[in-house]
């Protein structure tokens, strides 16, 4: 994906953009960086654009939404098998088992992805800031990095 014009750095991507970034665990601002470290522990910041997640609240509605999602089709389906088909019932407890926790585990992380698209798409819980555009990554001044152990504070405590 091409990196970010200068323009589209000030503003919030919106509603929509961001969920389906973050669905696909992309950074909802940028989308190039990613938004999960591991499965389902979300990263501190993008790498890509310095948009800070770790005051994220997702909490519990990615596993409500995932169990509405899940229940509904298993429940549909297996509904279905048993009133129209002759199905064993050996065969019902432990297929429909095991698609739930596949349907599960394969649906979670998305659905927090797209909950985090959402929270920075709405402003909620610390995402009110969007990340300051990177200049570049080497520091003007020929490389030296200037602060409290160059031997320059003194020159600039108050007097």
């Amino acid at each position: 994906m091409p990196a970010l014009v200068e323009a589209d750095r000030c503003t919030r991507t919106g509603l929509v953009r961001s969920m389906v970034r973050g669905f696909v665990g992309r950074c909802p601002h940028c989308g190039t960086g990613r938004v999960f470290g591991r499965f389902l522990k979300v990263r501190p910041d993008c790498d890509a654009c310095g948009l800070e997640f770790a005051h994220h609240r997702a909490d519990d509605l990615p596993p409500y939404i995932v169990i509405f999602i899940v229940g509904h089709i298993v429940g549909y389906f297996l509904l279905d098998s048993e009133m129209n088909y002759d199905v064993p019932l050996w065969f019902q407890l432990t297929f429909w088992p095991l698609v739930t926790l596949a349907g599960s585990l394969a649906l979670l992380q998305p659905v927090k992805g797209a909950v985090v698209g959402l929270q920075y798409a709405l402003g909620m819980h610390g995402f009110a800031t969007l990340p300051l555009p990177r200049t570049s990554e080497v520091p003007q001044g020929g490389g030296t990095q200037h602060g409290p152990g160059d031997g320059r504070a003194a020159e600039r405590a108050p007097a």
